[in-house]
């Protein structure tokens, strides 16, 4: 069952995607930074800090890529065990408990930005506002929320329990990793 991503799939594919490899290569590139300051005796003061802060932001934005591509935990194992009544509404359950989850950490990430602009709140040695770090809160959850919906419209056979014996169909048209064939280590 699995679909084309709509434009809607799409910008929030490349949102969450550019955004979390922007980060991961502003951590790679801090911390090289960060070795090559301290070897030559010139440590910067603010590398761990940025690391950290830049961490925190991939972390975020592959939870709401997890949920894109239906990566998300899902209790299977307890799922398998009840009877297919309840299997049916799998799937109901799973989006409607993730989507009140991201509405919830989105409504408790714009009080805690609320709160860091109310305080006039700033990392501890880097000149920019706490604000910008903790306003990934409430747009993870945005895009997560986002991703849940575009998943439930293209790949709604691998948020649900199959049936015993019958394997999701997946569409590898246009796949997340790209493997190439022919060469086999």
């Amino acid at each position: 069952m699995s679909h084309k991503p709509s434009l809607l799939g799409r910008f929030v594919k490349l949102t969450v995607d550019f955004a979390a490899g922007a980060a991961a290569a502003g951590i790679l590139i801090v911390v090289l930074m960060q070795v090559v300051t301290r070897l030559i005796g010139m440590p910067v003061s603010w590398s761990e800090e940025a690391t950290r802060y830049l961490f925190v932001w991939m972390v975020f934005l592959g939870l709401a890529a997890g949920f894109r591509t239906v990566e998300s935990a899902r209790v299977v194992v307890f799922i398998a065990a009840v009877p297919s009544l309840f299997r049916r509404l799998a799937v109901p359950i799973y989006v409607g408990s993730s989507v009140l989850f991201f509405v919830l950490m989105g409504w408790t990430g714009l009080s805690l930005v609320n709160q860091q602009i109310m305080m006039n709140e700033e990392t501890a040695t880097l000149p920019i506002p706490m604000w910008v770090i903790g306003l990934i809160i409430p747009i993870s959850a945005l895009l997560a929320v986002l991703a849940i919906f575009e998943s439930l419209k293209t790949s709604r056979d691998l948020i649900a329990l199959p049936e015993v014996g019958v394997l999701p169909q997946v569409d590898l048209d246009e796949p997340d990793i790209f493997v190439s064939k022919g060469h086999t280590p």
